[in-house]
């Protein structure tokens, strides 16, 4: 309708900015009989139903698809057609991305022979955007790929900055070749080469800014160190430029090849290690120093395997009769895995490099691993610990189901119990006893920075003492969690509900019918405008960087003195990559969101959801949500909350709304850079599409408040507001404090067809999956408020599994880590 109303308005011929297959053949068609209607001119991006084109045969293909049903089916004049087959980044360090100049020129050309009269248009900005901020460089690169494209190809529109363009012949000629060789992809350094310049440009431009001339870089010193102390600085300062030259060089000076590992690379890692340990280097920077170790050691394999082949000829072995690579020396081997029904990793994968950082040989087995796969793989590799990992509360349950069949089958192996929902508590009290002698303990780590010292504590000399010291621990903890117990009242169920909070619906009453009742797909919010809701602060946690008072949290961190200096080459490194992220679409959004009428059920417990006011008059129902209430005692005279007490009676027209919303794409950049060995960016990937989910969840919720639901039209609250929660109505998600039972979450897949409309599974163990997701109920009441259910006990979780027709074993299962009583 904008754009309609765009067309009827502008004087002259107006050009529409843009239609593609994207859509489909038959969208497509309508919007270009609309624009023919009207007269316009029309960009056709390079898009169909399979996403981007990137190739020159791809850029080919989709242009000249949509070339013959424009011209030959809707009649489209073909001199109205400007085609932009996608002028994609390079320079990025990629070798998927390295043609991607080189493609565009010769795409353009061939489309321009396939496609008379049709033109050929480009955003220039994109190819140079691992460059932004040394402007002559991107325009130099610029200035030669127009040349090529104009000249040579047929090109005839281009999106550029004209204040800043640079003619050919104003290129300096040693810039001129380095971008011929990185459009072109003409050589394997081009990038690097062209990295090198623009150092010396930054250079200049700090020299000018401070009023003195241009200066020179002069390459760093180290690189004039022996080959050795070479090595060891790359990895200690996470260097991987030169790498695979120091090594080549290195393999020349010793007898056998691994003798490369063992001497400069371990003694590079020895440090890191070190620095890691005293808190002298960070996260990012190991994480950073694992990728120089694994690109080292990849480059090194062919040679040591072709070396241990001529060996074994020697000494008269059949090669094809060797199994299995050595492993004796490495400091020990660590089993790691995400349990059963459980997608989440990035933590796990953080200590796994972590630990592969200190010479320990890991073997992460994946996620959603069960308890059968975990043993038998611990015995197939023999390992000397297990890990289990988990960030979803039925996870927990699931790390007890395999601490006793560990127990069962005469494990002696340490278990090691990490993630976000898991605590020293609950493995002293749960876990332990299950598993849990001076042989093989079962030993909480906090996170990544200490698991080297657990693990060299549990394979080392001291390990007796050690364990004895947690042992100790952990029967204090436990005598201290059912001390507490006994000395902690509860009220029974009917007396919680006695004391309920309770909203005066007539005086204050429930927020308007929402402009649109019923299932909301959304699929067209792009990851930019999404990009002023990301909170920081997360991101830094799980990077473990935190900054002291008065420099807690984003962006504040950047100005502590042990961390920011860290901190803000993460975040440029993190800003960078989300840049890239968005120029190639190699992830994207979306979700479904429901909000339909409701009131709570006769006993004031539940929510009954309708599909229509109509069904609400018939009392038909569409689904119920089941609450839990708070029964812990109270001090205070303050009531016991339960989520249902937000939801008005019947007889009132309430409504209660719901999303689930997924970051997609996430998976195929992780296993892109697991291939590379780049543990970095793997993980900056993940934790970056956590950022865009929760960022895609606060900016829906405000949509949500402000136009699906309309509550609250007319707030102005900015983003940090929103990130401290000043606004009206609450969002709690399912599995979380204020409902903490994960089986509410099929109530609402099945609600609003998570599955179908937004492609958001549910595990066995109900984790969303993709991992990067979020959902949440949302109350519109101005007096709902977040809390904590707490400890329940027996009396209301009977009658809870009986209100959602469950087994009582199975809702205890369920509900097993706030259960104020031990279950059979």
């Amino acid at each position: 309708d904008i754009v309609v109303a765009g067309m009827k308005w502008c004087q002259g011929k107006s050009i529409v900015n843009s239609i593609s297959l994207k859509v489909g053949e038959d969208l497509f068609k309508a919007h270009a009989k609309l624009l023919k209607k009207h007269g316009a001119a029309v960009v056709v991006m390079a898009f169909d139903e399979d996403g981007q084109a990137a190739t020159a045969s791809e850029k080919v293909r989709i242009c000249k698809r949509s070339y013959d049903i424009l011209v030959n089916e809707v009649n489209f004049p073909p001199e109205d057609i400007v085609f932009d087959p996608n002028v994609l980044t390079i320079g990025t360090g990629m070798e998927e991305h390295a043609n991607y100049g080189v493609d565009f020129i010769n795409a353009t050309k061939t489309i321009r022979e396939q496609c008379p009269y049709a033109k050929i248009s480009g955003g220039i900005s994109n190819l140079s955007f691992g460059f932004r901020g040394v402007m002559k460089i991107r325009e130099s690169i610029h200035s030669v790929f127009l040349n090529h494209a104009i000249l040579e190809s047929g090109m005839d529109v281009g999106i550029v900055n004209a204040h800043e363009m640079l003619s050919l012949d104003e290129v300096d000629p040693e810039v001129r070749l380095a971008a011929e060789n990185l459009v072109f992809n003409k050589t394997e350094d081009a990038t690097d080469v062209m990295l090198e310049l623009t150092k010396k440009e930054k250079a200049a431009m700090e020299a000018r800014k401070n009023g003195g001339a241009a200066v020179e870089v002069k390459k760093t010193s180290w690189r004039d160190l022996e080959v050795k102390a070479r090595l060891e600085h790359a990895l200690v300062n996470g260097i991987s430029q030169y790498v695979d030259q120091d090594v080549e060089e290195a393999r020349h000076s010793v007898d056998k090849h691994l003798e490369v590992i063992e001497g400069p690379l371990m003694d590079g890692m020895n440090v890191v290690g070190d620095l890691f340990g005293s808190g002298k280097m960070f996260l990012p920077q190991v994480i950073k120093s694992a990728r120089v170790m694994k690109k080292a050691v990849k480059y090194l394999l062919p040679f040591m395997e072709e070396e241990k082949i001529q060996t074994m000829i020697e000494l008269g072995i059949d090669p094809s009769t060797v199994t299995e690579d050595d492993d004796s020396q490495y400091a020990g081997k660590v089993l790691m895995a995400t349990v059963k029904g459980d997608v989440h990793d990035i933590g796990k994968n953080i200590v796994a490099v972590v630990l592969g950082c200190n010479n320990y040989k890991v073997y992460d087995i994946g996620v959603m691993v069960t308890c059968e796969k975990i043993l038998e793989k611990a015995k197939e590799y023999d390992v000397d610990v297990i890990g289990l990992s988990g960030l979803i509360t039925p996870s927990l349950d699931e790390m007890v189901d395999v601490a006793k069949e560990m127990s069962k089958q005469g494990f002696k192996t340490p278990l090691l119990i990490g993630g976000a929902t898991t605590s020293k508590m609950h493995t002293a009290v749960k876990i332990a006893p299950n598993y849990f002698t001076l042989d093989h303990p079962a030993i909480h780590v906090l996170d990544a920075s200490r698991s080297v010292t657990v693990v060299s504590s549990l394979l080392g000399l001291n390990k007796e003492e050690y364990v004895t010291d947690i042992m100790e621990e952990y029967d204090e903890m436990r005598e201290d969690y059912y001390a507490g117990l006994e000395d902690r009242y509860f009220l029974t169920f009917d007396q919680a509900k006695e004391q309920k909070f309770t909203i005066d619906y007539d005086a204050d009453p429930p927020a308007p019918t929402p402009s649109k009742v019923g299932i909301t797909v959304i699929d067209d919010v792009s990851l930019e405008t999404i990009l002023p809701y990301i909170d920081w602060n997360p991101f830094f946690q799980t990077w473990e960087l935190r900054g002291r008072y008065p420099n807690r949290g984003y962006p504040k961190i950047f100005d502590d003195e042990a961390v920011g200096s860290e901190a803000k080459k993460l975040h440029n490194d993190a800003v960078e990559m989300m840049h890239q992220i968005i120029a190639e679409k190699s992830m994207n959004i979306k979700g479904v969101v429901g909000l339909f009428p409701a009131n709570t059920s006769d006993d004031g417990e539940d929510v009954i959801i309708y599909e229509t006011e109509d069904d609400r008059g018939k009392e038909n129902e569409k689904g119920k949500f089941c609450m839990l209430r708070q029964q812990a005692e109270k001090e205070s005279n303050d009531p016991y909350l339960s989520q249902a007490d937000f939801i008005a009676p019947k007889g009132h027209k309430d409504h209660m709304g719901m999303f689930a919303v997924s970051c997609f794409g996430c998976s195929a950049l992780v296993d892109k850079y697991e291939d590379e060995g780049d543990d970095y960016s793997k993980i900056m990937a993940q934790a970056l599409a956590d950022r865009f989910v929760e960022a895609f969840a606060e900016y829906l919720h405000r949509v949500i408040r402000t136009d699906l639901w309309g509550y609250a039209p007319d707030e102005k609250l900015d983003e940090a507001d929103l990130l401290k929660i000043k606004y009206e109505g609450i969002r709690p998600a399912p599995g979380y404090p204020s409902q903490p039972d994960h089986t509410e979450k099929i109530a609402m897949w099945e609600m609003i067809k998570c599955k179908e409309l937004a492609g958001i599974e549910l595990s066995e163990s109900l984790s969303m999956m993709p991992a990067a997701s979020v959902s949440a109920l949302v109350f519109a009441h101005p007096k709902s408020q977040y809390f904590a259910v707490g400890q329940v006990g027996k009396d209301q979780v009977d009658d809870y599994a009986k209100r959602k027709d469950m087994e009582i074993p199975k809702m205890e299962r369920w509900l097993s880590p706030i259960l104020n009583y031990e279950r059979d």
